[in-house]
C-alpha cells in the first residue's frame, strides 16, 4: 500500500529548530521527486521546498530559503526538511507529497496525513 508518513513536528520557540521526516513505502521513493508544501489556518496551500528524486537537485520557497534544508536517504525511504530559524509565520501542517516533475510545480499524486508545526513562545 502506497503511503507517505510524515513525523517530528511539534511545538517550538521562534528561532527554534525542528526535523521533520517522511516515510514513503509501497513504490520506489528514488523515482520520484518529493516536496513539502504546507497550510496555516485560512491559507492556501503553499510549496515550501522540493528535491529531485537523485537528491541533485533542490529548490526553495523565498519565505524559507536559507533557513530550511531538504535532502533525502532513497536507502532509508525517507525524505528530511530541516527547519531552522523557525518564526510564527512557519506554523502551518506540513505535508510530503510525491510528485513526477522538478521543482514540484504541479500537484502531488499522493501525499501524507501531515505534521504539525507550531512556533510560539
Amino acid at each position: 500500500q502506497l503511503q507517505l508518513v510524515e513525523s517530528g513536528g511539534g511545538l517550538v520557540q521562534p528561532g527554534g529548530s525542528l526535523r521533520l521526516s517522511c516515510l514513503a513505502s509501497g513504490f520506489p521513493l528514488d523515482y520520484y521527486d518529493i516536496g513539502w508544501f504546507r497550510q496555516a489556518p485560512g491559507k492556501g496551500r503553499e510549496g515550501v521546498s522540493c528535491i529531485s528524486s537523485s537528491g541533485d537537485s533542490t529548490n526553495y520557497a523565498d519565505s524559507v530559503k536559507g533557513r530550511f534544508i531538504i535532502s533525502r536517504d532513497n536507502a532509508k525511504n525517507t525524505v528530511y526538511l530541516q527547519m531552522n530559524s523557525l518564526r510564527p509565520e512557519d506554523t502551518a501542517v506540513y505535508y510530503c507529497g510525491r510528485y513526477f516533475d522538478f521543482p514540484c510545480s504541479n500537484y502531488p499524486d499522493y501525499w501524507g496525513q501531515g505534521a504539525q508545526v507550531t512556533v510560539s513562545s
